[in-house]
């Protein structure tokens, strides 16, 4: 594979692959392409007959002023990925990996709010989708660094990706449609029972699809959609067909690719059928990314400021309150102790006074005692704020 100057890159099975980074200008939008169901971060984006991998040799071509980068990322994506239901809930896993490793290969190149464009083929559109869901979710402090792939995401292409999820008997058999284009017939024959459970195992699509709603508004989205049907055992069938594939959503793009499902995602060159489309898309929304995504972080900055003022106000406000509570209980037990330390004294004989032998430290004036007031003044009106002291009328200690 050789990237459009010529220059061979080998593409990691998983994980993440840079393959076109323009030079020696600094990149301004990372472009990512995702694939879907048994699909491959080269194959899944390569021409069958010519060989040509237009990510990286065709589309920069597109994008010199926009002046974008180019990465493809690969993970496991077999069939129990789709399949396996919200018990264990493999599309969720495979978009926290894909998040944490595009969130590092921009931090360590300080390019962490650059913006972002998304392509993705089939069932990686709902790998993007719960990627971007996850990332939006996040509001810890110590983990708001993985939010900033939602705050940078300016658009996303899905190609001939499902989006329509309330009919379950209908997502079952589009799911078991793909399964049949992008599995090899020994797979299929040996996973028939992984098929079978396309029909009914299928909540966390659904979940998706409706979660990606609440925050579908916030990006620029375009659907493509398959315009020539799939060979299936001579039942000729769209695989995922338009209404699924490019539902009506206000303000969002949707056109036809004339291939089928399998080959709407791969192009020979720049007159294939629907390059032109998809490469234009990419292109305009590299141009319009940079100015709304630095709207977006300016932001999302404010609002963090304004948290983390919030947060330290109430801190401050908490602290100072205990700090005079306990200064103030801790004064009130060095003055009992003290009360209590003090060895019982006879009161001075009064003139006249016939009762002047009490050990009660604090007397009653109106039976001829002296009342006495605590050894340390220090602090008495916090103490009579709090503390009501009432004459004692035996002759005891203060215990």
């Amino acid at each position: 594979m050789s990237s459009s100057s010529g220059q061979r890159i080998p593409v990691n099975r998983f994980g993440l692959t840079e393959v076109f980074s323009p030079t020696p200008a600094k990149p301004e939008v990372d472009v990512v392409f995702v694939h879907g169901l048994n699909g491959h971060p080269h194959n899944t984006w390569t021409s069958e007959n010519a060989r040509v991998f237009w990510p990286s040799q065709i589309l920069p071509g597109f994008l010199e002023e926009e002046k974008a980068r180019v990465l493809v990322y690969g993970y496991d994506a077999d069939v129990t990925t789709f399949t396996d239901g919200a018990s264990r809930d493999k599309i969720h896993n495979h978009a926290e990996h894909m998040i944490a490793e595009l969130v590092a290969n921009r931090r360590i190149r300080k390019a962490s709010e650059r913006p972002i464009i998304w392509v993705a083929h089939s069932l990686g559109g709902l790998v993007v989708k719960r990627a971007l869901i996850y990332s939006a979710e996040i509001r810890g402090m110590k983990t708001e660094h993985l939010r900033s792939i939602f705050v940078s995401t300016y658009g996303i292409l899905f190609l001939g990706t499902p989006h329509h999820g309330s009919d379950v008997a209908q997502w079952g058999n589009r799911l078991e449609w793909i399964c049949s284009v992008m599995l090899p017939k020994k797979v299929m024959d040996s996973q028939s029972q992984l098929i079978d459970a396309l029909k009914t195992n299928n909540e966390t699509l659904q979940n998706i699809d409706r979660q990606f709603i609440q925050i579908l508004s916030r990006f620029h989205i375009y659907f493509f959609h398959e315009g020539k049907p799939t060979d299936l055992k001579g039942t000729l069938k769209f695989i995922v067909d338009e209404t699924s594939a490019s539902p009506t959503v206000q303000d969002v793009e949707r056109a036809v690719i004339q291939a089928d499902h399998s080959h709407m995602c791969k192009f020979d060159n720049e007159s294939a059928p629907g390059f032109d489309l998809v490469a234009e898309g990419i292109q305009r929304y590299a141009g319009e990314a940079p100015a709304k995504i630095k709207r977006n972080w300016a932001a999302e900055n404010q609002e963090r400021t304004s948290v983390k003022h919030a947060e330290a106000a109430e801190a401050t406000e908490l602290y100072s309150g205990t700090r005079f509570e306990s200064t103030f209980e801790l004064n009130l037990t060095k003055r009992i102790a003290s009360v209590k330390n003090t060895p019982p004294q006879r009161d001075t004989p009064q003139k006249n006074t016939p009762h002047s032998d009490s050990n009660s430290t604090f007397g009653n004036s109106s039976l001829g005692r002296e009342q006495k007031a605590l050894p340390s003044t220090e602090g008495q009106a916090e103490f009579d704020e709090h503390f009501t002291v009432e004459d004692i009328t035996n002759d005891k200690e203060l215990a």
